[in-house]
């Protein structure tokens, strides 16, 4: 790339490579900073697409194939007491529900595109341009530099990840169980959410697990041996899938629900230089949802899209052009933080009242036709923006 860079992306994960790909797409010249990172663990993370994600990423040609991506069939929920769900594919008029995306995997796809298109520039560090958009994730230290508040609401929850193989297939189903744990030095059971989801492809036996529990459960975990932690896992999950053993290292973070009070500025002591932000950097969901990456690109794709119809003499610093992306996603995102942040209040709250209520409710939802359909629309994701 021999010409400035009409846009400068900070943060070269799935969100940054994706957008510098679909800007490229429009001769947009794009330095995309991928600065070097501590050698860490390997990832153990797997995402839960939906059909506009998807869409957006096969339109990229990144796409991962079997048995990196699994597509799921149905979704199980279970209460703490008695309450239950499920979620087809088939009642839906669908061939999945969504697909479970090995992490890494696609990240490498992403990378290689973005090697051979010639409109982006990978760089160390950031490059002056009309436009810089962060993301760099929930810890963005642009962000803070910037001045942007992160408004943040810490849960009182860890999330302990994992990979695990299983005696029995887990059949394209994603499972998720609310339940309580006793915690030693608390007074008071704690609320957890523990989540088991397919990989390995179809006929898989492998499955990426997700379980939010309190910090002091969540240590306890990590600190268990690795068939301890294995036969606690079966208990909590009624030995759904037969016998498990761990196939990787555990990771532990924090969960929280964060946004920022804004997602465009311009840059401090830059003339016509402006910055947007997206992906993790603009905001932070409970992963009870799976929606963490959804939002992400699809940030992307409006962004894209509010680019490809500007004004032909509005420049890409243009204020009024970059407001355009923010309320269109900042409404979005607030929504599906409510949702998220409102089903996590639920389950966390004690006694048997409130134990009655939200499995009455489980129940009834489950029941609910036309509004159970509606809901499972909106998690698939309708429409695929970002598409040509």
């Amino acid at each position: 790339m021999a010409l400035p860079p009409d846009i400068c992306i900070r943060g070269a994960g799935i969100v940054g490579r994706s957008l510098a790909l679909l800007l490229a797409r429009e001769r947009l010249n794009v330095a995309l900073v991928d600065a070097p990172v501590p050698t860490k663990n390997p990832d153990v993370r797997a995402y839960a697409l939906n059909g506009a994600a998807r869409a957006l990423l096969q339109d990229l040609r990144c796409w991962p194939d079997s048995p990196a991506v699994t597509p799921v069939q149905q979704m199980q929920v279970w209460g703490d007491h008695g309450g239950q769900l499920n979620f087809g594919a088939l009642e839906n008029g669908v061939g999945e529900l969504n697909w479970m995306v090995d992490v890494p995997v696609l990240e490498d796809r992403l990378a290689q595109a973005v090697k051979f298109q010639p409109h982006i520039e990978v760089v160390q560090a950031p490059l002056a341009a009309p436009l810089t958009v962060v993301c760099e994730g929930r810890a963005s230290q642009t962000r803070a530099e910037l001045g942007v508040n992160f408004d943040i609401n810490h849960y009182d929850q860890h999330a302990v990840a994992a990979r695990l193989t299983c005696d029995h297939p887990h059949g394209g189903i994603a499972r998720q169980w609310f339940g309580w744990s006793q915690v030693p030095g608390l007074s008071q059971a704690q609320a957890e959410i523990l989540a088991l989801l397919p990989l390995g492809g179809e006929g898989g036996r492998e499955v990426a697990l997700v379980w939010s529990v309190h910090p002091l459960r969540a240590q306890e975990l990590m600190a268990l041996p690795a068939e301890a932690f294995a036969t606690q896992l079966e208990q909590a999950c009624a030995q759904a899938l037969g016998t498990m053993r761990l196939s990787s290292e555990r990771a532990l973070w924090p969960l929280q629900l964060a946004r920022a009070e804004r997602w465009i500025g311009a840059l401090p002591g830059a003339a016509k230089q402006s910055f947007a932000l997206a992906g993790d950097a603009a905001h932070a969901l409970h992963p009870l949802a799976g929606q963490g990456l959804n939002v992400g690109l699809a940030d992307v794709a409006e962004l894209v899209r509010v680019i490809r119809a500007k004004e032909f003499w509005r420049p890409l610093h243009d204020m009024k052009l970059l407001r355009r992306y923010e309320r269109a996603r900042q409404a979005e995102v607030q929504a599906m933080g409510l949702v998220t942040d409102g089903l996590q209040r639920l389950f966390a709250q004690p006694g048997p009242i409130w134990q009655n209520l939200r499995n009455w409710g489980m129940r009834g939802f489950d029941r609910s036709g036309p509004l159970k359909h509606w809901m499972t629309q909106q998690a698939m994701g309708k429409s695929a923006p970002g598409s040509n």
